[in-house]
């Protein structure tokens, strides 16, 4: 084997599998930006920032069942990176409809599986628009990737990098990283044996809370096996691989807080409550029946610790199938059991078993996953995400970030992908729906908006009344 090319692990593998004509295994986002910026001080920013994670300078070989990255030897940033602008006074339904187009087109193979358009002619500004292919690494991580191209300041101090960092040693050979891998393994295994026998001391029912603990992975495991299918609704439709991409205007971070306050809750399962709401508006608005029992949602849960900077790339989460009560009306109401579903939710152990199906997966043959992930996604409606961004306004490559949003791409039978993004003091939301469901984009973004402000008045009212409660 050559030493630049190392073997695909097998969760990304799965991922890489997963890509289909109907759904593209890519994450998107777009980054509108407040004014135009130089393409030369963007690629230099995307050269020192970027490209110092090897595997971007590399492309995908299968060999059998086996997918390695190898280096690409005819790599140019001038591939990946194009420069175009929207006609006339473009607003943003024409840069929806333009992001709309670029995620029903799949990324092409023969490159490193990653493609950015910078759009000039966008109001006063410009965008920034990116698809990275998800076998390289998980949404929370590849948007903490794009967030560190930013600054906190217009004028940061870049400095070109004289090497790029690799993702194998150069001129380590096949026996010098399996020596690596045993190395290792056996000082894993050794320390998971200490800590083991240390817990022992420390603890003497250590062993029984293992037992137990295992015992409830086996549980979730049969769960979400004998899960029912998902309601026959129109958010189950035939796919037809066009997507629909629309994004709503900013909450204001501090109203969401205070709503979560009031009703002692999270702020997830404030935004949660919200998109319950948004969905069952338009059941409402459509005239269609609302599911007695609710819809499900898949959620990727992270499994990499959020305060360790990213060394290395790949997939790193589990997901969790959360319950929607679209039928329960009443705000407050459809709040509490949101709340319910998720406590319950974290103490149980689904991401852990998702994330230990997809490495089986990764491992097996291709139809036994075809066949795994048709049933996993008979049970969700809809892809949801929640990301954490940053508190403070960031500026890329000397322009302000004005608005920041992400997509993660929906596997199998699933044609919706629903994304929050948390950014200087906001709260962004964006929709992405193949084209065969009968949903449009701007329309659910109007329910997101009416939804919260819906649940923010009843908590306020809530509020004023235990506050009367309180003073008599």
């Amino acid at each position: 084997m050559s030493p630049e090319r190392t073997a695909m692990t097998s969760v990304d593998r799965a991922w890489l599998r997963m890509d289909t004509a109907e759904n593209p295994m890519m994450i998107s986002g777009v980054l509108i930006l407040e004014h135009p910026v130089p393409i030369k001080r963007l690629k230099r920013t995307l050269e020192e920032r970027f490209l110092k994670f090897h595997r971007f300078r590399q492309r995908v070989v299968n060999k059998g069942d086996r997918a390695y990255w190898q280096d690409d030897p005819m790599f140019d940033l001038d591939n990946h990176l194009h420069c175009i602008a929207l006609p006339g006074k473009a607003g943003k339904t024409e840069l929806q409809a333009l992001a709309s187009d670029l995620n029903s087109t799949s990324l092409d193979f023969r490159r490193p599986l990653w493609q950015m358009h910078y759009i000039d002619n966008y109001h006063d500004g410009a965008a920034l628009l990116v698809r990275i292919h998800h076998c390289i690494a998980d949404g929370i991580s590849l948007a903490r990737v794009l967030m560190s191209l930013t600054d906190r300041t217009p004028e940061p101090k870049l400095e070109r990098i004289a090497g790029m960092r690799k993702s194998a040693t150069p001129g380590a050979g096949a026996t010098s990283r399996l020596l690596h891998r045993l190395v290792d393994s056996g000082q894993t295994g050794w320390q998971q044996a200490k800590l083991f026998v240390s817990s022992v001391r420390e603890e003497p029912n250590y062993p029984l809370k293992l037992a137990t603990a295992a015992g409830g992975i086996a549980m979730d495991l049969i769960k979400l096996g004998f899960a029912p299918s998902e309601p026959d609704t129109s958010l189950k439709r035939q796919l037809v691989g066009r997507k629909k991409v629309g994004w709503a205007e900013p909450l204001v971070l501090t109203e969401v807080k205070q709503c979560a306050k009031i009703l002692k809750g999270t702020v997830n399962d404030v935004l949660l409550c919200v998109a319950t709401g948004a969905l069952s508006r338009h059941f409402t608005e459509q005239q269609q029946p609302v599911p007695e029992c609710g819809i499900r949602v898949a959620v990727p849960f992270n499994l990499r610790p959020l305060d360790q900077p990213i060394d290395s790339l790949g997939n790193q989460f589990g997901m969790v199938l959360v319950n929607l009560p679209i039928e329960v009306m009443d705000p407050i109401m459809c709040f509490r059991q949101v709340r319910e579903n998720m406590n319950r939710l974290k103490r149980s152990y689904q991401a852990q078993v998702t994330y230990s199906l997809l490495d089986l997966f990764g491992r097996g043959p291709d139809i036994l996953e075809r066949r795994a992930l048709d049933m996993l996604s008979n049970k969700a409606s809809a892809v949801l995400t929640n990301v954490p961004g940053p508190r403070h306004p960031v500026y890329l490559a000397g322009s302000k970030l004005i608005q920041p949003m992400f997509w993660v791409p929906q596997s199998g039978n699933i044609g919706i992908g629903m994304s929050i993004f948390s950014y200087a003091d906001t709260v962004q939301f964006g929709i992405t729906i193949d084209k065969g469901i009968p949903a449009e984009p701007e329309a659910v973004m109007q329910h997101f908006k009416d939804s919260f402000q819906a649940l923010y008045q009843a908590a306020l009212t809530e509020e004023h009344s235990r506050d009367i409660r309180h003073a008599s």
